[in-house]
């Protein structure tokens, strides 16, 4: 399979290929079903990049967003306030969410999107209290269900050697999908593009 790329919006098929394609095309009945060559529409086109605007503003608060033990340090922090001794659990829980809302914490977005109940800081509180004691840096412990474990990223080295296991800068969803979206649409072309040039037109042997 030979490439040819002095005209990649054109073809990338040499024209000995090229000419074996066009001979095929005519020939090949298929089923009586007949398929021109033509350019693909630039409307799908459009449609096509718009999709891809989109997705990726819908969904790009989400990208990445995991919760972390550090998150809910302040939530902890309160549950032996006197204020919420007595109260409810959903008392006691609203409570601590609007103290820290008004205390302007730096976490709010993400709590706001990974809510918890009192049942699950109980479930938690333990296990933060044992590695804040034991020196760990909370941010790179994740919340799983009612465990905390260590996050599996491999984040930046340290000056001693060692790797954070915080969520890099780069290392973000959107790295992702920019890949799988420059393969498809790279992938597209590249199947489009061994086809013979649009300005030719099969007869479908003069049906």
């Amino acid at each position: 399979m030979s490439w040819k790329f002095d005209n990649p919006l054109g073809t990338l098929t040499t024209d000995d290929q090229n000419a074996r394609a066009k001979k095929l095309w005519n020939e090949e009945a298929l089923g009586s079903i007949t398929e021109d060559n033509n350019r693909l529409p630039q409307p799908i086109v459009g449609l096509l990049v718009l999709t891809i605007i989109t997705a990726f503003m819908i969904t790009f608060p989400l990208w990445g967003q995991r919760p972390n033990a550090a998150m809910y340090e302040p939530y902890l922090a309160l549950m032996d306030s006197p204020e919420i001794q007595g109260k409810s659990d959903d008392e006691a829980m609203a409570f601590i969410v609007s103290q820290v809302k008004a205390s302007g914490n730096k976490w709010l977005p993400k709590l706001e999107r990974h809510p918890v109940k009192m049942d699950d800081l109980r479930l938690i509180r333990d296990q933060v209290i044992e590695l804040k004691n034991n020196g760990a840096d909370l941010r790179e412990y994740n919340i799983l269900g009612n465990k905390v474990v260590l996050a599996n990223f491999e984040g930046n080295k340290r000056p001693d050697g060692t790797v954070e296991r915080i969520q890099p800068w780069w290392d973000k969803g959107y790295t992702i999908d920019i890949f799988f979206i420059v393969f498809f649409c790279l992938g597209v072309m590249i199947a489009v593009k061994r086809l013979p040039e649009n300005d030719w037109q099969p007869t479908h042997g003069e049906h």
